[in-house]
């Protein structure tokens, strides 16, 4: 039997992870803060995607900081970082790694060694990952979801943690190469990095046009991160927001009787139960990021957009009419609102 003082020990320590976890959180935005400007819902997103032990698409137009930010962000954990300048001509093997041949100088005797890719690290930043091949994207898959890799029939297991960061193009420029389905549902997010606001972008060219060098700091490690990882799933979620969540996935679904007409007329397929898992795990980082014991309906609808606009697939009724993703998602959420007697509860 669990007696009043072990109660009061074990709160007492979930308080101080839950105190720590606000402290490195803090301490992440302060550091980024000395090289990226603007971009809060990015930013945002990229450390929910961190806390949770999820990967993150972040797609944008050349010469809005995409490199920069992951970069930064990376410095700030203290983790191994590994990048990859995905180009046409990529192979497979230049990202896992490859078996050579080693001779033994002594015995004369040859042997296999395997010699591991820069996908062996904490944070791999995929810089420009639609710039390559479907080939050569598709040896991330594995990695993405089973966090190992196989070369030649042998498992190569991956550091903990490991997260993918990409970075993308819009595919309607030229030379890119569109994400397969697949890989696109291994990522939790897909944020977009629009451009800044003029007083932002005068921010910008005063931060970098002078001889500054901002010096960033680690604030965690990569235990810590694990712990953190722990601590965002033990965040309750009342079954009404479950089932508001496992709703509102599947009327992305036209076939799905709850789906509405818009949906039927514009869509071909909509989020898998695997959006549903995101959409709780992201919601539960986000409510603990805001000081809130418990997920709310806002954590819901304020997530769903980024982890839901890869994973619908629209037709051609919906591109002669020039509507996107984020519209369907919008007017789904709209269509199917929270419940009014939550809607108000603090963000």
């Amino acid at each position: 039997m669990v007696t009043l003082p072990e109660l009061s020990q074990d709160a007492a320590q979930l308080q101080q992870r839950i105190d720590r976890f606000h402290a490195v959180r803090d301490g992440i935005l302060a550091q980024v803060r000395q090289v990226i400007v603007g971009q809060d819902d990015v930013l945002d997103q990229i450390l929910i995607a961190l806390f949770v032990g999820g990967h993150c698409l972040i797609t944008g137009l050349p010469g809005t900081a995409k490199t920069l930010m992951v970069r930064t962000i990376a410095e700030t954990l203290g983790l191994t970082f590994r990048r990859i300048q995905f180009t046409p001509d990529l192979m497979p093997s230049d990202i896992t790694g490859t078996d050579i041949i080693e001779e033994d100088l002594t015995t004369g005797h040859r042997k296999w060694t395997f010699v591991q890719g820069p996908i062996f690290g904490n944070i791999v930043l995929a810089d420009e990952i639609n710039r390559t091949p479907p080939k050569t994207q598709a040896a991330l898959l594995e990695a993405m979801q089973e966090r190992s890799c196989t070369v030649r029939g042998h498992v190569y297991q991956l550091p903990a943690p490991f997260f993918v960061l990409a970075t993308q193009n819009p595919i309607e420029l030229e030379g890119t190469y569109a994400l397969p389905e697949a890989q696109l549902d291994r990522f939790l997010f897909n944020t977009i990095l629009d451009y800044l606001s003029a007083s932002d972008e005068l921010k910008v060219v005063d931060l970098t046009t002078t001889t500054h060098v901002a010096k960033i700091e680690a604030v965690t490690t990569a235990q810590e991160l694990l712990g953190f990882q722990q601590l965002v799933r033990m965040v309750p979620i009342g079954e009404p927001v479950a089932q508001y969540v496992v709703n509102l996935v599947r009327a992305t679904r036209y076939k799905n009787q709850s789906a509405p007409d818009f949906v039927k007329k514009y869509v071909n397929y909509g989020g898998s139960i695997r959006a549903a898992q995101f959409i709780v795990l992201a919601a539960k980082a986000r409510a603990l990021a805001r000081r809130r014991y418990h997920v709310t309906y806002d954590d819901v609808t304020s997530l769903a957009i980024p982890v839901l606009r890869h994973r619908i697939l629209l037709n051609f009724h919906a591109e002669s009419e020039r509507i996107d993703a984020d519209e369907i998602l919008r007017r789904l959420i709209e269509h199917m609102p929270p419940p009014k007697e939550t809607s108000g509860q603090p963000r």
